[in-house]
Formats: structure tokens, sequence, C-alpha cells
């Protein structure tokens, strides 16, 4: 009887052994923290994959939250008691006792045997004797549909959900499902407990869960093939990432490389200078210990003439040039010692110095995120007359130059306009320039310009020869630059004191000269009658080939910090303004970007461009000015 009632128990205690995901014995039961249900470990991470991007754990049951730690779900308790059971229930029913125990019981009697059959007609599982019934009562049961519980267990034949029977109404069988509640139902209960839910036939339900996990399969599989190729297509696209990467690695190794050399054939003409200018502070010592030898030899000989054992026996004529020897050497050994033209030769050795480039900086370019472009991000109307002249008065400033006795106006990025107060207000203002310490010097359109110190005194006057609406701009060492009507420009020392180069040019009407650090002249001239062209000058009046622009387009050049140049192609036909940025190659200028193209309005063919920053330009037209912010 024992027996028996260990035997009756053994179903119930299957089932407490099955994981509720993978409907299997449990497999390293693990648990849930937060509301205690149990799992396999292995089904836990297969489900963990799905939602690796919570940290935390949805469970499947309950729907409560169990929080995740860092090793997510290798970190959950293990469930001792459950493993442990899982371990009897092996170590009892192991092999095919465990296939045998797994074995349906039979629902046809109440004797409870194992299950040799299943009838699909009744829905039943038949014990021995049952099956014999079976067959023996032809008239009763002929035409039902039996088959082996071994094809069952082994998977050969699979058979609909049998119906368990309701604990409340114990004649009936739950073969109805409510959605409202999720469980399954009796007909009573229906009526009881659960009218107006939504009710479904067992049998639909199943097929309907059955549809529902097959869609689910073929959506999965979907899904991981359409993943599969993304994760394709992500290597592929690496693969592309890592081209354009290396291409720009490749780029900066070759601008690298140019850089490189650059300054090692620099290096390499500084050594030369050097050993030049060693060469030649060592001839001059050389020279001046050559003239001390030349003067040892003469005193020797000359002792050696004078001083011998013949003196007695000289006759008129010998002691006549004795005498005269005896008055040069005498006079020879009067003269000074030089002892200060090798100390003075060493003075000026050491006076020599290096001075290094202004840029400090050793750029190699930079790595954008788009196209170079430019964009007006000001436009301001000019209160007064036209413009005249233009120069930076800081990065985000300029200072616009007004004729007719206007005076100047500091203009800024924001629009706001202010008369420069430390020159007279009534003077006529052609062109200017600051210098580094703020000192403002004028060209009044005439043959003079003027030198102001910043509080406003004047400090010189500059004549210029023959000129006449001259334009004016310095050098990076603050060197005066102005260009003549004529077919010259001329380069004055700071102070404008000095006429330092007259340089002749090609063409004449300059309208706007800048210099480079290197000493460079860059020269835009534009004239009614002949084509408008930016050249490059060296302070001999050698120049590079020019940029020349179509008819009625003028060219207007800037220079910024690192001897690059800005080129405006002002099309008056078109009304619109297209920038160049241009690198010198010698003399000459070689493109290195075209902007896009801004569309600006166009008042008269007066224009003037001037480098403010890195990444700010002045364009002014008559009576409009733009500031323009470069992305390169």
């Amino acid at each position: 009887m024992a027996e028996q009632t260990e035997k009756e128990k053994a179903p119930s205690s299957l089932e407490n052994l099955t994981c509720p995901l993978c409907l299997d014995i449990f497999d390293e039961a693990t648990i849930l923290t937060l509301c205690g249900h149990t799992f396999c470990r292995k089904c836990l991470k297969n489900y963990d994959l799905s939602h690796l991007d919570l940290d935390h754990m949805i469970c499947p049951l309950c729907r409560k939250i169990t929080k995740l730690s860092a090793n997510r779900v290798d970190d959950f308790l293990t469930n001792v008691t459950v493993n442990g059971l899982v371990d009897n229930y092996h170590a009892e029913c192991g092999g095919m006792n465990a296939v045998l125990e797994m074995r349906p019981k039979c629902t046809a009697c109440k004797f409870h045997q194992d299950a040799v059959s299943f009838c699909k007609t009744c829905n039943f599982y038949m014990c021995t004797n049952c099956d014999c019934s079976h067959e023996q009562l032809t008239s009763h049961y002929e035409g039902h549909e039996i088959v082996s519980i071994l094809d069952i267990i082994n998977g050969k034949v699979t058979i609909s959900h049998l119906s368990e029977k309701c604990c409340i109404h114990k004649q009936e069988n739950k073969d109805m499902f409510c959605e409202d509640c999720k469980v399954h139902v009796c007909f009573k209960c229906v009526i009881v407990c659960h009218q107006n839910h939504n009710i479904k036939n067992q049998a639909d339900f199943e097929q309907q869960l059955r549809l529902k996990v097959n869609d689910l399969v073929q959506r999965c599989a979907a899904k991981k093939t359409e993943l599969e190729k993304n994760i394709q297509n992500v290597e592929v696209q690496r693969h592309e990432v890592y081209t354009a990467v290396q291409k720009l690695q490749d780029d900066v190794s070759q601008a690298y490389s140019i850089k490189a050399k650059e300054l090692e054939e620099n290096h390499q003409n500084l050594i030369e200078q050097i050993n030049a200018v060693k060469r030649s502070f060592d001839d001059d010592l050389s020279v001046l210990k050559s003239k001390d030898r030349q003067r040892i030899k003469s005193i020797c000989s000359s002792i050696s003439l004078v001083s011998n054992d013949r003196l007695g026996r000289l006759e008129t004529d010998s002691l006549s040039a004795h005498t005269l020897l005896c008055k040069e050497l005498d006079a020879m050994l009067k003269e000074a010692t030089d002892h200060t033209s090798a100390a003075a030769i060493t003075k000026k050795a050491q006076e020599k110095r290096f001075k290094p480039a202004v840029d400090t900086r050793l750029d190699l370019g930079s790595i954008s995120e788009s196209d170079p472009n430019l964009q007006v991000v000001q436009c301001v109307d000019l209160q007064r007359d036209s413009m005249f002249g233009m120069t930076q008065y800081s990065e985000d400033s300029v200072a616009i130059a007004y004729w007719d006795a206007l005076g100047v106006d500091i203009i800024d990025l924001t629009g706001k306009q202010e008369q420069y107060a430390n020159i007279p207000s009534n003077i006529d203002c052609y062109d200017l320039v600051f210098q580094e310490d703020r000192s403002l010097c004028v060209s009044t359109g005439t043959d003079e310009a003027y030198l102001y110190s910043p509080n406003g005194s004047r400090k010189s006057t500059i004549h210029v020869k023959d000129n006449v609406f001259s334009r004016i701009n310095r050098s990076p060492s603050n060197e005066i630059l102005i260009a003549s009507s004529e077919k010259q420009f001329y380069i004055y020392d700071p102070t404008g004191s000095t006429l330092k180069h007259t340089v002749p040019t090609k063409n004449n009407i300059t309208r706007q000269l800048s210099a480079t650090r290197s000493g460079l002249i860059v020269t835009s001239s534009c004239n009614c009658t002949n084509p408008s062209v930016v050249t490059v000058y060296d302070r001999d009046g050698n120049a590079g080939k020019s940029l020349q622009a179509p008819f009625k387009v003028h060219l207007y050049a800037a220079v910024d910090e690192q001897d690059r140049v800005y080129v405006a192609s002002v099309d008056c036909k078109n009304d619109n303004v297209v920038i160049r940025l241009y690198d010198l190659d010698g003399l000459s200028l070689k493109e290195r970007v075209e902007f896009n193209v801004l569309n600006i309005t166009l008042d008269g063919t007066r224009c003037y461009l001037v480098f403010l920053s890195p990444d700010m330009l002045a364009f002014a037209c008559d009576k409009k000015l733009h500031f323009i912010k470069v992305s390169l």
C-alpha cells in the first residue's frame, strides 16, 4: 500500500520539478530573488539574451522585476532544494525507468495503472485492461483510433491536450480558456464566475497558440536572417570606414612629409647661411692675422739690413740708405698694434641672431566634418557715404575709411558702428591700416599719408612721389606699404621716415596690397579697360604668374596669418561673389579651395576683402559690409 502511495505521488512530484520555460526537468535550478520563482539557469540566460538593453529581469510568470548586477544571470542564487530533489529523482528514476516514470496513467478506469495506449476518440489514456476492452467490445468501440503510448513518448504521434477535471466542479473538464483571467475553466465556471469574459474553446486556444508560436518561430528565423545580414553589412561598412580612415592617415602622412621636407630644406638653408657667416668671419680674422705676420716679416727684414757688421765700412750712399731704413723701421715700430679688430669681429659674430618664424604653429591641416564653406553671418548697412578703404581692427571688427572728410568708423560683428575718435574728424581717408602698437596710418588720397599715435597725435607725414588715391597696408614686421597709381609700390620703415624699397609692377591701379611673413607682396589690380589680376611680387620686382579674371569680374586679395591668400571674384554682371583660397608656390598661387557662391547684393564695384581670423573674413562693397564665417 505504501508503494502504491509513493507511485501515486510520483506524477505530482514530477510536475514540481518541471521548468515553466522549457517544460523539462530543471537543469541547475536558479531562483529569481524578488519573486522566488525558479527556472533553469540556461533558460534564464536565453531569456536574458533578448533583454540585454535592460538592467533588470522581468519574471516570465508574475512580471515582477529583479535587478541585475554586472554578471547578470550568473549572479542569481541556485535553488539548492529543487536541485536536490532533481538529483534524487534522477537517482531513483534514471535511464529507462525515467521514461517509464514519465509514462501517463490510465484515465479510463479508476485503478490509474500505467497507460499503454491512447484513444483519440475517447480522449483517454488506457491501461492494458482498458486497451483489451476497446479491442474486444467492437460493437461499442468500433472505429475508435488508438495509438501506442511508446509512439507518443518517442514523438512519432501527437495527441491533443487531455482536459483536466475542474477542482470545483469535479465532473466537468477544464476544456475552456478565459483570456481575461488567463486560466483554464469548465463550462460551469464560465456560467458562474466568468460571464462576459473572453472565453475560448481549449482546442481553439491551443490551435491559436500553436499558430502564434509558429508565426513567432518564422519571424524569429526571418529576424535572425535579417540581423545576420545586418552584421555582414556592418563588417562591410567597417571595411569602408577603415579605408576612409586609412585615407585620412595617408593624407596626414603626406602633409607631414611635405612639411618635414620643407622644414629640412629650411634647416639646410639656415645651416648653409651659418656656414657662410662662419667663413666670412674666419676670412676677416685670417686677414688680420696675415697683416700682423707681414709686419713681423717686414720688421725682421729691416732689422737684418740695418744691424749687420758692415756698418763701419759704409760709404756715402750706403749710409743714406741705412739711415732711411732706420727711419722707416722706427716709424714701423711706432705704428699702433691693432688690438681691437679681432674683438670687434667677435662682437659682430655674437650679435648675429636667429629670428624664428612669426607663426609658431606647424599646422599640417585639419579633418573637417563637411566640405569647406562660407556663410554670411552679418550684413551691415554703412551709415555714412560709400566705403573707400577697410582694415582689420580686431578679430571681429573692422575700421572703415570714408572720403570727403567723413573720418573713420569702427564696426563689429554685432553691427555696432561708432566713429574712431583718435584722429581729426574732418580728415579725408582714402585707405588706412593699424600697426601692432595701434598707431594708425591714413592715406589721404593725395601724395601724403599721415601716421597717428594711439592717443591721436600725428607722429609723422609720409610724402609719396607722384601718388594719387594711394592704397595702404602694412607687413607683419610693421613696414608701411603704399601702392602708387603708377606701376609701382613703396615699402617704408615702420616710422614712415625711410623709403626701403620701390618695387615696379606690371599693372597699374592697385586696389589692394598685402604682405606675407616671408616678405612677398600680393597685389590686386583692376580698372575698367584691363582685366583684373592678382600678382605676387618679391622686393626686387620679380613677379609670378598672375591670376586673371574674365571681363567685368574684379579680384580682391587678402593674406591670412599662414601666408595663404583669399581671393574674392566679384561678378558685377551676375551679382555674386566667389571666394577661393590659394597657397603660395614661390611667386605663384596654387588653388586650394573654391568655396560656395555668395549671393551678395553688389551696390557698385568699389570692394575690399580683409582677413580677420582663421574663421572670419570681412567683405565690403560700397555701402554694405559683410562678415563671412569660414569653415575649412
